[in-house]
């Protein structure tokens, strides 16, 4: 189905399926398995001009919008989830900036994104902050014309590879989630430093990684928005983002049904083809009827955001939800589609099976974004 995608949307995901092609399918398992960073990939991707469709026009960027990067996320993750997310974090990392930031901020550091000349990332959770974002207990100390924050944020993808980092921290500790600020940090800053890579079960490509501040100062001018801001650019800019995360898990079962698919035309069993055998059809069908459901619901909630419209964080929860657990569910099956070999690593869907899993955890768990479709629901209910 090409759910009526204009002529730019098609030829992004056309250049998309050849940076896959050509560049992440020959070395997407070396990735996996050395837990490598794709920075020659980030750099293909620069140079297709990729980084900018997310970016204002007037400040280097196409400005495609949040379903044109939907459609390159998910082309990118039905090759590798790994390599998808190191490129849509850029976006998660630059979305305080573009909701939030100051025109000076706009104009020194989102040109710097659109070229791919640095790269970016989002930095929220602590080891007691993860689904209780109000958790946050990096504190930020205003001291003249600056700030001086100390903290450790944990499971930052792109940590220690990309050069821009906005940072949730507290200014005002008394007042909880509402005393936490925003704020640009840029790599090399004294007092800033990286700490643990993580070894993850799955998206081993991308980079996760441990950010120790230790009076690290930064200019006042770095604060995104005001004082005390800080909770509502992060939520405002995780719900801009779940999209993107949905079209991530769209991609990596579209990848395993693929994989699905032609391996049951080639294998035989009893003398058939094991795509013969109305089960295996049954399972097949249901995979693909799935991620139909969940990609028409992804671009639904991205062209939501597109049209301007304020109320589609329901929406934004439910594409996440639904697509993260259509994606764990489809690569499962691959794996039993593919029987002792789904199992192997010579085989790339028990690589998607590891990568599917993350998708239902971060930018709020599944449990968490089920909360918020209800209360918007009910919500929406009372007012009737």
């Amino acid at each position: 189905m090409d759910y009526m995608l204009n002529e730019d949307l098609l030829g992004l995901k056309e250049i998309c399926t050849e940076i896959g092609d050509k560049y992440i399918l020959p070395i997407r398992a070396e990735l996996d398995e050395e837990n490598k960073f794709p920075r020659e990939i980030m750099n293909v991707i620069a140079q297709s001009d990729l980084f900018t469709i997310y970016i204002p026009e007037e400040y280097g960027g196409t400005e495609m919008g949040s379903l044109a990067l939907a459609v390159a996320t998910e082309e990118l993750s039905r090759y590798c989830g790994g390599v998808a997310v190191s490129y849509a974090a850029n976006a998660l990392g630059a979305m305080p900036i573009i909701l939030m930031g100051s025109e000076e901020q706009k104009k020194k550091y989102l040109p710097q994104l659109a070229s791919g000349e640095k790269l970016c990332a989002f930095a929220l959770t602590e080891s007691e902050a993860g689904s209780d974002a109000g958790g946050v207990k990096t504190r930020a100390i205003k001291d003249g014309d600056s700030y001086i924050l100390n903290g450790t944020k944990q499971w930052i993808t792109n940590g220690g590879e990309a050069q821009i980092y906005t940072v949730i921290a507290l200014t005002d500790p008394e007042r909880g989630a509402r005393g936490a600020s925003a704020f640009i940090v840029e790599e090399g800053t004294p007092g800033f430093s990286y700490g643990k890579k993580e070894d993850k079960m799955g998206i081993r490509a991308s980079a996760t990684r441990e950010l120790i501040f230790e009076d690290c100062r930064i200019p006042a001018e770095n604060l995104i928005s005001r004082e005390g801001f800080g909770f509502m650019v992060a939520m405002k800019t995780l719900d801009n983002s779940r999209p993107g995360v949905a079209a991530q898990a769209v991609g990596i079962a579209q990848g395993a049904l693929d994989e699905a698919l032609k391996y049951a035309e080639q294998r035989k069993q009893f003398g058939v083809k094991i795509n013969s055998f109305q089960g295996l059809q049954f399972m097949l069908a249901d995979m693909g009827t799935q991620i139909e459901a969940a990609r028409a619901l992804t671009y639904a909630a991205a062209g939501l955001i597109d049209s301007g419209s304020k109320n589609f964080n329901k929406v934004s929860a439910m594409a996440k939800v639904f697509a993260s657990d259509v994606a764990m569910k489809v690569t499962v099956d691959a794996v039993q589609i593919l029987g002792g070999y789904g199992y192997m690593k010579e085989y790339p869907v028990e690589k998607m099976m590891r990568d599917a899993k993350i998708t239902q955890i971060y930018e709020g768990t599944n449990q968490i974004q089920r909360s918020v479709i209800a209360k918007a629901m009910i919500k929406e209910a009372k007012r009737k």
